[in-house]
C-alpha cells in the first residue's frame, strides 16, 4: 500500500471488446487494493460484454468510454494520457492490435494511448486461429518494436469450448506486470545499458578530403531506438548525422565520432559499464597519415601511406567480462555466410549479423534489411526482408535470451 504522504500511482485500465473483458474487473479491484488510482476506460465494443457501472463502482473514478461527450473532462484522452503512470489493456483484441499498430485514435482508449508517454501493457486474448494469423503477428512485432509491453497470451481453455494459444494471461500475472511498471520496469531491457555503434567512419586524406563508405547508419540507429523502447539506457556512438527518434531521445546518449580511432576510444570507454555492445558501424579498414595541406591536382596523383585501423570488435571481445554480450555485423557482397561465419569465429562474438549489401533492396541507406543471425551454438537463423526496426527487434530478442542465460 502507498503511504499517506505518497500520491498513488495512476493507472488507466483499458477494456477491449472480447469475452475476457470480465477479467478486467478483477484487475481493477486488485490494483485499487494496492493503493493505485485506477481510471477505467472501455471501448464501445467492450460494453457488449461488461457494463460501465461495475467499473465505476470498483475504480478510483467513474469509468469513461466516450471521446467527445465527457462533460466532466473536456479533453479526456489528454487528461488520461498525461496523468497515467501506465496503461494496461485487458483484453487486447486482434482489432485493437491492428488499430494500435496503425496509430489510429478512433475511440477514447486508442486516443489515450497515443496521448501518453508512459508504458503501455497489452494483454492479448483471442482464438488461436486469430492469434496465429500472419497479420496479427506482424502487428505484435511492430508494437513490440515500439516498446509496448506484452503479457501473454497463454495456452489454455478458450471461449466456445476450444483450447489453445490465445487465452488471456492470468489476472495475477497482469497485475504483477503493472506493479513492476509502476516501480520503473519499462521493458525486457529495463535496467540494462546497451552500447551501439552506427554509421561510417571518415579517414582524412588531407584537410578537405577523406575516405569513407556508403553506410548510412540506419540499422544501427534502429537498434539504438528499439533498445531504448525496450527499456534500455543506450549509448549511441555514431559517425552519422542522422537524428534519433524524438520519443526515445531522452534515453539515448549520442557520442559523435569521425575516425576509426575516435570510435574505438568511445566504445572502449563505454564498454566497462555496458551489458550489451552492438558493433553495427561500418568502420574503415584503412586510414592515412593525412597531408597537412590540401593536395593539389597539379602535383599528380597522391600516394599516401595506407595504415590499418584498429580492430575494434576484436578489442571489445578481449575486454568482455562475464555477463556481457558482444554482437558484431558483417556486411558482405560475396559468399556471405561463409565469410560471416569465419568472422564470427575469428572475432569470438556472441552473435554475428550478416547481410548482403550487394542487394540494393536491402543495401546501404535502404529502409529494409534481410540478415542471417549466426551464433557459435545455434544454426544460422535467416530473417526475411522487413523494416530495419523489425530486424532490430529480432536481433535484440536474441540478445535478451543471451542475457537471461548469463543471469541463470
Amino acid at each position: 500500500m502507498t503511504s499517506p504522504t505518497e500520491a498513488p500511482k495512476h493507472v488507466v485500465v483499458g477494456v477491449g471488446g472480447g469475452i475476457a473483458a470480465y477479467k478486467a474487473i478483477e484487475i481493477v479491484r486488485a490494483l485499487v487494493e494496492q493503493g493505485i488510482f485506477v481510471s477505467p476506460v472501455l471501448t464501445p465494443a467492450a460494453k457488449n460484454f461488461v457494463g460501465e457501472l461495475t467499473f465505476s463502482a470498483l475504480g478510483s473514478e467513474a469509468a469513461r468510454s466516450e471521446l467527445f461527450s465527457d462533460q466532466s473532462t473536456p479533453i479526456p484522452h489528454t487528461y488520461l494520457g498525461q496523468k497515467a503512470d501506465a496503461i494496461v489493456v485487458v483484453p487486447t483484441t486482434a482489432h485493437l492490435l491492428a488499430r494500435l499498430a496503425m496509430g489510429l485514435a478512433d475511440d477514447l482508449l486508442t486516443a489515450t494511448i497515443l496521448a501518453t508517454r508512459s508504458p503501455v501493457i497489452l494483454a492479448p486474448a483471442m482464438h488461436t486461429e486469430m492469434w496465429e494469423q500472419p497479420s496479427v503477428q506482424q502487428n505484435v512485432e511492430v508494437l513490440r518494436s515500439r516498446g509496448y509491453i506484452f503479457v501473454g497470451p497463454v495456452d489454455g481453455a478458450l471461449a466456445g469450448g476450444d483450447s489453445g494459444m490465445g487465452r488471456l494471461a492470468e489476472p495475477e500475472a497482469i497485475v504483477k506486470m503493472v506493479l513492476a511498471v509502476s516501480k520503473g520496469f519499462s521493458g525486457p531491457l529495463s535496467g540494462r545499458r546497451v552500447v551501439v555503434s552506427a554509421g561510417a567512419t571518415k579517414e582524412p586524406l588531407d584537410p578537405v578530403r577523406y575516405l569513407t563508405n556508403r553506410s548510412s547508419g540506419r540499422q544501427g540507429y534502429a537498434l539504438a531506438e528499439v533498445a531504448a523502447r525496450l527499456g534500455a539506457s543506450v549509448v549511441l556512438v555514431t559517425g552519422s548525422d542522422r537524428a534519433v527518434a524524438p520519443d526515445v531521445s531522452r534515453n539515448i546518449e549520442i557520442q559523435k565520432v569521425t575516425t576509426a580511432l575516435q570510435m574505438k576510444r568511445a566504445l572502449l570507454d563505454s564498454m566497462p559499464s555496458a551489458d550489451v555492445v552492438i558493433m553495427a558501424a561500418a568502420v574503415a579498414d584503412y586510414t592515412f597519415e593525412a597531408a597537412p595541406e590540401k593536395l593539389k591536382k597539379g602535383d599528380g596523383p597522391p600516394n599516401p601511406q595506407w595504415l590499418e585501423t584498429p580492430d575494434i570488435l576484436a578489442e571489445l571481445v578481449q575486454q568482455k567480462t562475464a555477463g556481457q554480450v558482444v554482437v558484431g555485423f558483417a556486411a558482405e557482397t560475396t559468399d556471405v555466410l561463409s565469410n560471416a561465419r569465419a568472422k564470427m569465429v575469428k572475432k569470438g562474438v556472441d552473435l554475428l549479423i550478416a547481410n548482403d549489401v550487394s542487394d540494393p533492396s536491402i543495401g546501404f541507406d535502404s529502409a529494409d534489411n534481410a540478415v542471417t543471425i549466426l551464433s557459435p551454438s545455434d544454426e544460422p537463423f535467416y530473417l526475411e526482408r522487413s523494416s530495419k526496426d523489425s530486424i532490430a527487434l529480432q536481433v535484440l530478442t536474441r540478445v535478451i535470451s543471451l542475457l537471461l542465460k548469463e543471469k541463470a
